[in-house]
Protein backbone atom coordinates (compact mmCIF):
# COMPACT_ATOMS: atom_id res chain seq x y z
CA UNK A 1 0.00 0.00 0.00
CA UNK A 2 2.71 2.41 -1.02
CA UNK A 3 0.99 4.74 -3.44
CA UNK A 4 -2.09 6.85 -2.85
CA UNK A 5 -2.84 9.86 -4.99
CA UNK A 6 -4.38 12.61 -2.86
CA UNK A 7 -7.33 14.55 -4.26
CA UNK A 8 -7.58 18.23 -3.23
CA UNK A 9 -8.55 18.46 0.41
CA UNK A 10 -11.54 20.21 1.89
CA UNK A 11 -13.18 21.23 5.14
CA UNK A 12 -16.15 19.33 6.56
CA UNK A 13 -17.99 20.71 9.58
CA UNK A 14 -14.82 22.70 10.39
CA UNK A 15 -12.65 19.56 10.19
CA UNK A 16 -9.96 18.81 7.61
CA UNK A 17 -11.08 16.23 5.05
CA UNK A 18 -8.51 14.46 2.86
CA UNK A 19 -9.38 12.45 -0.24
CA UNK A 20 -7.37 9.62 -1.80
CA UNK A 21 -7.73 7.79 -5.10
CA UNK A 22 -5.72 4.67 -6.02
CA UNK A 23 -5.57 1.47 -8.04
CA UNK A 24 -6.02 -1.96 -6.51
CA UNK A 25 -3.05 -4.11 -5.59
CA UNK A 26 -2.59 -7.55 -7.14
CA UNK A 27 -2.45 -9.28 -3.76
CA UNK A 28 -5.99 -8.19 -2.95
CA UNK A 29 -7.23 -10.85 -5.35
CA UNK A 30 -9.46 -8.92 -7.75
CA UNK A 31 -9.91 -10.64 -11.11
CA UNK A 32 -9.55 -7.32 -12.92
CA UNK A 33 -7.87 -4.07 -11.87
CA UNK A 34 -10.06 -1.84 -9.69
CA UNK A 35 -9.96 1.79 -8.67
CA UNK A 36 -10.85 3.03 -5.24
CA UNK A 37 -11.52 6.24 -3.35
CA UNK A 38 -11.47 6.82 0.37
CA UNK A 39 -11.46 9.84 2.65
CA UNK A 40 -9.86 10.65 6.00
CA UNK A 41 -11.62 13.12 8.27
CA UNK A 42 -9.43 14.73 10.92
CA UNK A 43 -10.42 15.41 14.52
CA UNK A 44 -11.64 18.89 15.39
CA UNK A 45 -8.84 21.40 15.94
CA UNK A 46 -9.58 21.81 19.63
CA UNK A 47 -9.11 18.07 20.31
CA UNK A 48 -5.45 17.71 21.23
CA UNK A 49 -4.31 14.15 21.85
CA UNK A 50 -1.06 12.26 21.29
CA UNK A 51 -3.02 9.59 19.43
CA UNK A 52 -6.63 9.40 18.30
CA UNK A 53 -9.31 6.72 17.94
CA UNK A 54 -10.21 5.69 14.38
CA UNK A 55 -13.87 5.52 13.31
CA UNK A 56 -14.19 3.32 10.18
CA UNK A 57 -17.41 3.88 8.20
CA UNK A 58 -19.04 1.37 5.80
CA UNK A 59 -21.76 3.06 3.71
CA UNK A 60 -25.07 1.59 2.55
CA UNK A 61 -25.97 0.39 -0.96
CA UNK A 62 -27.74 3.66 -1.66
CA UNK A 63 -24.53 5.62 -1.18
CA UNK A 64 -20.93 5.97 -2.23
CA UNK A 65 -18.15 7.57 -0.21
CA UNK A 66 -19.14 11.05 -1.43
CA UNK A 67 -22.82 10.90 -0.55
CA UNK A 68 -22.00 9.07 2.67
CA UNK A 69 -19.92 12.01 3.83
CA UNK A 70 -22.63 14.37 2.57
CA UNK A 71 -25.01 12.83 5.10
CA UNK A 72 -22.94 14.20 7.95
CA UNK A 73 -24.06 17.78 7.30
CA UNK A 74 -27.43 17.18 8.95
CA UNK A 75 -28.35 15.42 12.17
CA UNK A 76 -30.78 12.59 11.55
CA UNK A 77 -29.34 11.69 8.16
CA UNK A 78 -27.63 8.32 8.66
CA UNK A 79 -26.46 9.30 12.13
CA UNK A 80 -24.05 6.40 12.36
CA UNK A 81 -21.94 8.03 9.62
CA UNK A 82 -21.31 11.04 11.89
CA UNK A 83 -17.85 10.57 13.42
CA UNK A 84 -17.15 11.82 16.96
CA UNK A 85 -15.26 15.09 16.82
CA UNK A 86 -12.29 13.75 18.82
CA UNK A 87 -11.61 10.92 16.37
CA UNK A 88 -10.12 10.41 12.95
CA UNK A 89 -12.65 8.86 10.58
CA UNK A 90 -11.99 6.65 7.57
CA UNK A 91 -14.77 6.69 4.99
CA UNK A 92 -14.50 3.70 2.68
CA UNK A 93 -16.08 3.34 -0.75
CA UNK A 94 -17.84 0.39 -2.33
CA UNK A 95 -19.86 1.96 -5.11
CA UNK A 96 -17.02 1.64 -7.60
CA UNK A 97 -16.72 -2.08 -6.83
CA UNK A 98 -19.88 -3.54 -8.29
CA UNK A 99 -18.61 -7.07 -7.67
CA UNK A 100 -17.86 -6.23 -4.02
CA UNK A 101 -20.82 -4.59 -2.37
CA UNK A 102 -19.13 -5.30 0.99
CA UNK A 103 -20.87 -8.68 1.04
CA UNK A 104 -18.03 -11.13 0.66
CA UNK A 105 -20.54 -13.87 1.42
CA UNK A 106 -24.25 -13.82 0.70
CA UNK A 107 -26.64 -11.08 1.82
CA UNK A 108 -29.93 -11.45 3.65
CA UNK A 109 -32.33 -11.75 0.75
CA UNK A 110 -30.10 -11.93 -2.33
CA UNK A 111 -27.95 -14.85 -3.41
CA UNK A 112 -24.70 -13.81 -5.01
CA UNK A 113 -22.26 -15.86 -7.06
CA UNK A 114 -20.99 -19.18 -5.74
CA UNK A 115 -17.65 -19.28 -4.00
CA UNK A 116 -18.27 -16.23 -1.83
CA UNK A 117 -19.40 -18.13 1.23
CA UNK A 118 -17.20 -19.86 3.78
CA UNK A 119 -14.32 -18.59 5.88
CA UNK A 120 -11.95 -17.53 3.10
CA UNK A 121 -11.07 -13.85 2.80
CA UNK A 122 -12.59 -12.03 -0.16
CA UNK A 123 -10.87 -9.22 -2.13
CA UNK A 124 -13.08 -6.64 -0.42
CA UNK A 125 -11.71 -7.64 2.99
CA UNK A 126 -8.13 -7.50 1.73
CA UNK A 127 -8.74 -4.03 0.30
CA UNK A 128 -10.45 -2.68 3.41
CA UNK A 129 -7.87 -4.04 5.84
CA UNK A 130 -4.97 -2.75 3.73
CA UNK A 131 -6.57 0.70 3.70
CA UNK A 132 -7.07 0.68 7.47
CA UNK A 133 -3.47 -0.41 8.01
CA UNK A 134 -2.25 2.41 5.77
CA UNK A 135 -4.25 4.98 7.72
CA UNK A 136 -2.95 3.63 11.04
CA UNK A 137 0.62 3.90 9.76
CA UNK A 138 0.28 7.43 8.39
CA UNK A 139 -1.81 9.16 11.06
CA UNK A 140 -1.48 9.32 14.87
CA UNK A 141 -4.00 6.56 15.50
CA UNK A 142 -4.50 4.83 18.85
CA UNK A 143 -4.34 1.20 17.70
CA UNK A 144 -6.28 0.10 20.75
CA UNK A 145 -9.27 2.19 19.72
CA UNK A 146 -10.31 1.30 16.18
CA UNK A 147 -14.08 1.05 15.72
CA UNK A 148 -16.14 -0.18 12.78
CA UNK A 149 -19.61 1.12 11.98
CA UNK A 150 -22.04 0.53 9.15
CA UNK A 151 -25.60 1.05 7.94
CA UNK A 152 -27.67 -1.41 5.89
CA UNK A 153 -25.32 -2.99 3.33
CA UNK A 154 -22.51 -1.31 5.24
CA UNK A 155 -23.86 -2.89 8.41
CA UNK A 156 -23.59 -6.30 6.79
CA UNK A 157 -20.13 -5.32 5.59
CA UNK A 158 -18.82 -4.25 8.96
CA UNK A 159 -20.17 -7.47 10.50
CA UNK A 160 -18.54 -9.67 7.87
CA UNK A 161 -15.23 -7.81 7.65
CA UNK A 162 -14.64 -6.50 11.18
CA UNK A 163 -16.10 -9.19 13.46
CA UNK A 164 -13.47 -11.71 12.40
CA UNK A 165 -10.70 -9.15 12.95
CA UNK A 166 -10.60 -8.81 16.69
CA UNK A 167 -6.87 -8.16 16.31
CA UNK A 168 -7.70 -4.75 14.78
CA UNK A 169 -11.19 -3.66 15.85
CA UNK A 170 -12.01 -3.00 19.50
CA UNK A 171 -15.78 -2.78 18.91
CA UNK A 172 -18.36 -2.69 16.11
CA UNK A 173 -21.75 -1.01 15.76
CA UNK A 174 -24.20 -2.09 13.05
CA UNK A 175 -27.35 -0.12 12.19
CA UNK A 176 -30.04 -2.27 10.48
CA UNK A 177 -27.43 -4.48 8.80
CA UNK A 178 -28.67 -5.94 5.53
CA UNK A 179 -28.07 -9.52 6.53
CA UNK A 180 -25.76 -11.51 8.78
CA UNK A 181 -24.84 -14.24 6.29
CA UNK A 182 -21.47 -12.67 5.46
CA UNK A 183 -20.48 -12.64 9.14
CA UNK A 184 -21.97 -16.07 9.79
CA UNK A 185 -19.87 -17.49 6.96
CA UNK A 186 -16.67 -15.64 7.79
CA UNK A 187 -16.87 -16.43 11.53
CA UNK A 188 -18.34 -19.94 11.06
CA UNK A 189 -21.24 -19.01 13.34
CA UNK A 190 -23.53 -21.77 12.10
CA UNK A 191 -21.23 -23.87 9.92
CA UNK A 192 -18.49 -26.40 10.58
CA UNK A 193 -15.20 -24.53 10.48
CA UNK A 194 -12.26 -26.07 8.61
CA UNK A 195 -9.71 -27.81 10.78
CA UNK A 196 -7.39 -25.29 12.41
CA UNK A 197 -9.64 -22.30 11.68
CA UNK A 198 -9.64 -19.69 14.44
CA UNK A 199 -10.40 -16.00 14.71
CA UNK A 200 -9.15 -13.61 17.39
CA UNK A 201 -11.56 -12.79 20.21
CA UNK A 202 -14.12 -10.74 18.25
CA UNK A 203 -14.89 -7.06 18.80
CA UNK A 204 -17.70 -6.23 21.22
CA UNK A 205 -20.77 -5.91 18.99
CA UNK A 206 -23.69 -3.49 19.21
CA UNK A 207 -26.43 -4.46 16.76
CA UNK A 208 -29.78 -2.74 16.27
CA UNK A 209 -32.28 -4.08 13.79
CA UNK A 210 -36.01 -4.16 13.13
CA UNK A 211 -38.24 -7.19 12.85
CA UNK A 212 -40.42 -5.28 10.34
CA UNK A 213 -37.38 -4.77 8.10
CA UNK A 214 -36.92 -7.47 5.45
CA UNK A 215 -33.17 -6.84 5.46
CA UNK A 216 -33.04 -8.06 9.06
CA UNK A 217 -33.98 -11.56 7.92
CA UNK A 218 -31.70 -14.15 9.50
CA UNK A 219 -30.96 -12.33 12.74
CA UNK A 220 -31.77 -15.48 14.67
CA UNK A 221 -28.50 -16.85 13.25
CA UNK A 222 -26.57 -13.91 14.68
CA UNK A 223 -28.03 -14.13 18.17
CA UNK A 224 -27.86 -17.91 18.39
CA UNK A 225 -24.30 -18.03 17.07
CA UNK A 226 -23.06 -15.29 19.37
CA UNK A 227 -24.61 -17.03 22.37
CA UNK A 228 -23.30 -20.49 21.50
CA UNK A 229 -19.77 -19.28 20.81
CA UNK A 230 -19.81 -16.92 23.81
CA UNK A 231 -19.15 -13.79 21.77
CA UNK A 232 -20.06 -10.37 23.18
CA UNK A 233 -23.19 -8.71 21.79
CA UNK A 234 -25.47 -5.97 23.02
CA UNK A 235 -28.53 -6.33 20.82
CA UNK A 236 -31.55 -4.08 20.31
CA UNK A 237 -34.63 -4.34 18.12
CA UNK A 238 -38.03 -2.84 17.46
CA UNK A 239 -40.42 -1.96 14.66
CA UNK A 240 -38.47 1.05 13.39
CA UNK A 241 -38.06 -0.38 9.88
CA UNK A 242 -34.89 0.33 7.92
CA UNK A 243 -34.31 3.53 9.91
CA UNK A 244 -31.04 5.42 10.16
CA UNK A 245 -32.28 8.45 12.14
CA UNK A 246 -31.52 8.18 15.86
CA UNK A 247 -34.63 10.17 16.76
CA UNK A 248 -36.89 7.80 14.80
CA UNK A 249 -35.25 4.76 16.38
CA UNK A 250 -35.43 6.28 19.86
CA UNK A 251 -39.21 6.52 19.62
CA UNK A 252 -39.36 2.74 19.33
CA UNK A 253 -36.36 1.63 21.43
CA UNK A 254 -34.63 4.28 23.52
CA UNK A 255 -31.94 1.90 24.82
CA UNK A 256 -30.13 1.54 21.49
CA UNK A 257 -27.35 4.03 22.20
CA UNK A 258 -27.12 3.60 25.96
CA UNK A 259 -23.84 1.69 25.73
CA UNK A 260 -20.74 3.64 24.69
CA UNK A 261 -19.07 1.15 22.35
CA UNK A 262 -16.13 3.55 21.87
CA UNK A 263 -15.14 2.95 25.50
CA UNK A 264 -14.01 -0.59 24.58
CA UNK A 265 -10.26 -0.98 24.06
CA UNK A 266 -8.31 -3.63 22.17
CA UNK A 267 -5.78 -4.02 25.00
CA UNK A 268 -8.34 -4.65 27.73
CA UNK A 269 -10.23 -7.82 28.60
CA UNK A 270 -14.00 -7.81 28.45
CA UNK A 271 -16.78 -10.02 29.84
CA UNK A 272 -19.29 -11.84 27.65
CA UNK A 273 -22.78 -12.18 29.14
CA UNK A 274 -24.99 -15.07 28.02
CA UNK A 275 -28.32 -16.50 29.16
CA UNK A 276 -29.11 -13.33 31.09
CA UNK A 277 -32.31 -13.23 33.14
CA UNK A 278 -32.96 -9.72 31.82
CA UNK A 279 -32.86 -10.68 28.13
CA UNK A 280 -36.10 -10.12 26.24
CA UNK A 281 -37.51 -12.83 24.00
CA UNK A 282 -36.07 -12.57 20.50
CA UNK A 283 -38.58 -11.63 17.80
CA UNK A 284 -36.75 -13.87 15.30
CA UNK A 285 -37.55 -17.58 15.68
CA UNK A 286 -35.09 -20.32 14.75
CA UNK A 287 -37.05 -20.95 11.54
CA UNK A 288 -36.70 -17.28 10.55
CA UNK A 289 -40.29 -16.35 11.27
CA UNK A 290 -41.26 -13.29 13.31
CA UNK A 291 -42.88 -14.23 16.61
CA UNK A 292 -43.67 -10.78 18.01
CA UNK A 293 -43.42 -7.09 17.19
CA UNK A 294 -42.31 -5.79 20.60
CA UNK A 295 -39.12 -3.79 21.13
CA UNK A 296 -36.45 -5.51 23.18
CA UNK A 297 -32.81 -6.10 24.01
CA UNK A 298 -30.18 -8.57 25.12
CA UNK A 299 -27.35 -7.68 27.50
CA UNK A 300 -28.03 -3.95 27.36
CA UNK A 301 -27.95 -3.37 31.14
CA UNK A 302 -24.51 -4.87 31.88
CA UNK A 303 -21.42 -2.73 32.42
CA UNK A 304 -17.86 -3.48 33.42
CA UNK A 305 -14.66 -1.77 34.49
CA UNK A 306 -10.99 -2.24 33.77
CA UNK A 307 -9.58 -5.70 34.42
CA UNK A 308 -6.46 -6.45 36.44
CA UNK A 309 -4.46 -9.50 35.38
CA UNK A 310 -1.49 -11.67 36.10
CA UNK A 311 -0.76 -15.05 34.51
CA UNK A 312 -2.69 -16.86 37.24
CA UNK A 313 -5.16 -14.29 38.58
CA UNK A 314 -7.80 -12.03 37.09
CA UNK A 315 -10.33 -9.50 38.37
CA UNK A 316 -12.93 -7.26 36.74
CA UNK A 317 -15.68 -5.02 38.20
CA UNK A 318 -19.24 -5.83 37.05
CA UNK A 319 -22.51 -3.97 37.57
CA UNK A 320 -25.83 -3.00 36.02
CA UNK A 321 -26.45 0.44 34.59
CA UNK A 322 -28.53 2.55 37.00
CA UNK A 323 -31.80 4.21 36.04
CA UNK A 324 -30.23 7.63 36.64
CA UNK A 325 -27.55 7.05 34.00
CA UNK A 326 -29.81 6.96 30.93
CA UNK A 327 -33.14 8.61 30.23
CA UNK A 328 -35.54 5.86 29.20
CA UNK A 329 -39.15 4.75 29.26
CA UNK A 330 -37.89 1.33 30.34
CA UNK A 331 -37.66 0.46 34.03
CA UNK A 332 -34.10 -0.76 34.56
CA UNK A 333 -33.51 -3.94 36.56
CA UNK A 334 -31.63 -3.70 39.85
CA UNK A 335 -30.46 -7.31 39.73
CA UNK A 336 -29.78 -9.85 36.97
CA UNK A 337 -28.12 -13.23 36.59
CA UNK A 338 -25.97 -14.24 33.65
CA UNK A 339 -23.20 -16.62 32.70
CA UNK A 340 -19.96 -14.61 32.41
CA UNK A 341 -17.11 -15.57 30.08
CA UNK A 342 -13.85 -13.64 29.91
CA UNK A 343 -12.30 -12.74 26.55
CA UNK A 344 -9.46 -10.69 25.12
CA UNK A 345 -7.32 -11.65 28.10
CA UNK A 346 -3.97 -9.86 28.19
CA UNK A 347 -2.03 -11.89 30.77
CA UNK A 348 -4.28 -14.42 32.51
CA UNK A 349 -4.11 -17.92 31.07
CA UNK A 350 -5.89 -21.14 31.94
CA UNK A 351 -5.03 -24.18 29.83
CA UNK A 352 -7.96 -26.38 28.76
CA UNK A 353 -9.18 -28.39 31.72
CA UNK A 354 -7.44 -26.19 34.30
CA UNK A 355 -9.39 -25.63 37.50
CA UNK A 356 -10.14 -21.98 38.26
CA UNK A 357 -11.52 -20.69 41.57
CA UNK A 358 -13.82 -17.67 41.43
CA UNK A 359 -15.42 -15.23 43.84
CA UNK A 360 -18.07 -12.57 43.34
CA UNK A 361 -19.47 -10.80 46.36
CA UNK A 362 -20.41 -13.43 48.94
CA UNK A 363 -20.45 -16.27 46.40
CA UNK A 364 -17.56 -18.45 45.30
CA UNK A 365 -16.96 -21.63 43.39
CA UNK A 366 -14.71 -23.51 41.03
CA UNK A 367 -14.93 -24.07 37.27
CA UNK A 368 -12.73 -25.62 34.59
CA UNK A 369 -11.42 -23.88 31.49
CA UNK A 370 -13.06 -25.34 28.38
CA UNK A 371 -11.38 -26.89 25.35
CA UNK A 372 -10.51 -23.41 24.04
CA UNK A 373 -9.18 -22.20 27.38
CA UNK A 374 -12.25 -20.04 28.02
CA UNK A 375 -13.37 -19.58 31.61
CA UNK A 376 -17.12 -19.21 32.19
CA UNK A 377 -18.67 -18.53 35.58
CA UNK A 378 -22.35 -19.60 35.52
CA UNK A 379 -25.27 -17.79 37.12
CA UNK A 380 -23.45 -14.67 38.34
CA UNK A 381 -25.89 -12.38 40.19
CA UNK A 382 -25.10 -8.79 39.21
CA UNK A 383 -26.66 -5.66 40.71
CA UNK A 384 -26.34 -1.90 40.34
CA UNK A 385 -23.79 -2.00 43.17
CA UNK A 386 -20.45 -2.72 41.55
CA UNK A 387 -18.72 -5.91 42.68
CA UNK A 388 -15.52 -7.53 41.47
CA UNK A 389 -15.37 -10.94 39.83
CA UNK A 390 -12.04 -12.58 40.65
CA UNK A 391 -10.44 -15.69 39.17
CA UNK A 392 -7.48 -17.67 40.46
CA UNK A 393 -5.86 -20.68 38.80
CA UNK A 394 -5.95 -23.62 41.19
CA UNK A 395 -2.50 -25.19 41.53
Amino acid sequence: MSKFNPIPNGILTERVLEWFHHDSLTEWGYGEPQTDTFAVLHPADDCKLESYPLYVVFHSAGHDVYSCIGCTWREGNHDIYHAPRDMYALYLDCRQHMNDWWWGGNSAIEVLSEGRDGVEKQPVENRVMATIQWVMENYPIDRNRVYGVGNSMGGSGVLGIAMCRGDIFAAVKANVPAGVRHMADRCALDTVAPEGFRIPDPPVLVDYSAQNDTWSTGHEILYRGMREKKYAVLGYWGNFGHANDNAVIREVNDLVHSFDFTSVRLNEAYPVFTNASTDDALPWADDGSIVHDQAGQVNSFFRWGKACETETSFSIPLRLIAQSEWESRVTFPTTATADVTLRRLQAFHAAPGTKVAWTFGSRSGEVCADADGLVTVPGVEITTAEQTLTLQVVK
